[in-house]
């Protein structure tokens, strides 16, 4: 339901995705039509050397995920929130580990902030792991075992589930 992810102004290279304007008539609507489940995407890049992403970036993106999964609830719908970091750039596991974190810190501090009924959110994270670009691979342990670490230290038990992101890993 969200539109896109576009450039945030002042800050070259970071995202935000938009698309809450309009959007408690949208999900109205679509509940009339059926709709019970609804997604956003938060994309957050990596680009260690352009400082990408900013505490703004994810804290924009954290802040419209938030106001989003208010609306699906008001309108009986339940929210899938997507706070993909992308695994484009050349940064390290570590790196994205560490995104990853302060992501998921800053997106369940916002949605208890917005009075989010975390047992009636899915969301759908990132694996975490080495950037495409870095020419390192982990093993399929690693990226578990760090993944896992992540969720723990992050993700409320109370939340409705876990439905990973897999597009462009082959394994």
């Amino acid at each position: 339901v969200d539109a896109g992810a576009k450039p945030l102004a002042g800050f070259p290279g970071d995202t935000i995705t938009e698309g809450l304007d309009g959007l408690r008539e949208r999900l109205t609507d679509y509940y009339k039509l059926g709709a019970r489940f609804a997604k956003w995407r938060a994309v957050i890049d990596i680009d260690v050397a352009k400082g990408v992403p900013s505490a703004t970036s994810i804290g924009s993106n954290a802040h419209a995920l938030a106001r989003y999964a208010a609306l699906c609830q008001e309108a009986g719908i339940v929210p899938i929130v997507e706070p993909e970091v992308l695994m484009d750039g050349a940064h390290d596991i570590g790196t994205c580990y560490e995104i990853s974190k302060a992501t998921l810190t800053k997106l369940y501090t916002e949605l208890y902030a917005a009075r989010v009924v975390l047992e009636g959110t899915i969301l759908k994270p990132n694996m975490v792991l080495a950037g495409k670009k870095s020419g390192k691979t982990s093993s399929p342990e690693e990226v578990a075992e760090k993944t896992i670490k992540l969720f723990r230290e992050t993700v409320p038990a109370a939340i409705g589930g876990i439905a990973f992101l897999s597009g462009g890993q082959s394994d």
